[in-house]
């Protein structure tokens, strides 16, 4: 009876574990056109706007200038393959750094520096 027992429980847990819900939004819509500001000194990357998804929607991020996590690091700006979405990350030698959407809360983060 026990051996019946274990062997539903994982045949529910394997059935269960295949099944998955996800809300498919699709592409985000054509960058905007904006103009570059001057770059506020030397060591600086333009970021360029971008949409990401947000609760199902797509939020438009204005682009910025940001120093690069280290030293020969470059921007890859987020991109969606017509399936998924996928989000920016700075890459380079030292490896990639994911961006954070936490660091957008203080936007001149790298003017003090």
């Amino acid at each position: 009876m026990k051996k019946v027992l274990a062997s539903l429980v994982l045949a529910a847990g394997i059935v269960w574990g295949a099944v998955s819900f996800g809300v498919s939004i699709g592409p985000p819509p054509p960058a905007r056109v904006v103009a570059v500001p001057p770059s506020p000194g030397p060591g600086y990357t333009w970021v360029g706007g971008y949409w990401y998804p947000v609760s199902g929607r797509y939020v438009w991020h204005d682009g910025y200038w940001s120093r690069p996590p280290y030293e020969g690091a470059v921007w890859v700006g987020p991109r969606h393959d017509g399936r998924m979405y996928y989000n920016g990350y700075w890459d380079g030698s030292h490896g990639r750094i994911e961006h954070d959407h936490r660091w957008d809360h203080d936007r001149d983060r790298d003017w003090r520096h």
